[in-house]
């Protein structure tokens, strides 16, 4: 049943071409329909799905602390989701225009730029401790690999993004703290159909992510600008 890793696992845009065409034939099973919700909002549910099955996979408990490192999309959708489970999410991230909307926007309990201190910020506003979930979705190896002085012991560190190169960590502190490595990919059925349903409920809001629009025939001269961070993308619509 884990459709999400198979071994002969297809996906359309990156195993065969992708879906950016008028018609395209799928098995009707694999299709997830809504009554209610937009086509905006159905356009998220796959960044989502990312989010939401990380957060399964530490299987947050309520009240426990929960760090994001990034505030991307997909490290927003990992807030959402373990906020949805109760977790008392702290983000972390170098962008202070990310943290801001973190902290007006999805109402995270807290916001910590990534400096020097950070480590030290996150260790007060935890009591002392350290969360216990560490989340890293930037894709970045040095975060990836520095996930691992913000866990506590016990923790579970979940490597949401992905990096072509070697992760290393000391190997001595892993021990001490008897921390839990989990890596997690793509969704399943189970996580799309969930999200829908919680989109649906309004429990899981999506309608800030939407910062940029154009229409197909406007995107060779706007995406370029996107791709620029001062422009301050999220999530951008092509319209067609």
């Amino acid at each position: 049943g884990r459709t999400n890793c198979c071994a002969k696992m297809c996906v359309i845009g990156v195993h065969t071409d992708g879906g950016m065409r008028d018609l395209i034939v799928v098995p009707a099973h694999k299709l997830h329909r809504s009554a209610t919700l937009t086509l905006d909002q159905l356009a998220l549910v796959e960044t989502l799905g990312i989010g939401a099955h990380a957060v399964d996979r530490a299987a947050i408990e309520p009240g426990e602390w929960a760090l994001v490192i990034g505030a991307g999309p997909i490290g927003l959708a990992t807030m959402q989701f373990a906020q949805a489970a109760g977790g008392r999410v702290i983000a972390l991230d170098v962008n202070p225009v990310r943290l801001s909307f973190c902290r007006e926007k999805l109402h995270v309990a807290e916001a910590v730029f990534a400096g020097e201190a950070a480590a030290d910020q996150i260790r007060a506003i935890t009591g002392g401790d350290l969360p216990t979930a560490v989340f890293d979705a930037t894709g970045n190896a040095a975060s990836m690999m520095g996930a691992f002085h913000f866990a506590a012991s016990g923790a579970r560190v979940v490597y949401v993004g992905l990096v072509l190169s070697d992760i290393t960590f000391y190997d001595p502190d892993f021990h001490r703290k008897e921390i839990s490595l989990l890596a997690t990919r793509n969704a399943r059925a189970a996580d799309f159909k969930r999200i829908i349903a919680l989109m649906e409920s309004g429990e899981i809001e999506t309608t800030p992510w939407i910062t940029h629009r154009a229409e197909a025939c406007d995107l060779p001269a706007e995406f370029p600008g996107w791709l620029e961070p001062e422009s301050g993308v999220l999530k951008a619509v092509v319209s067609f």
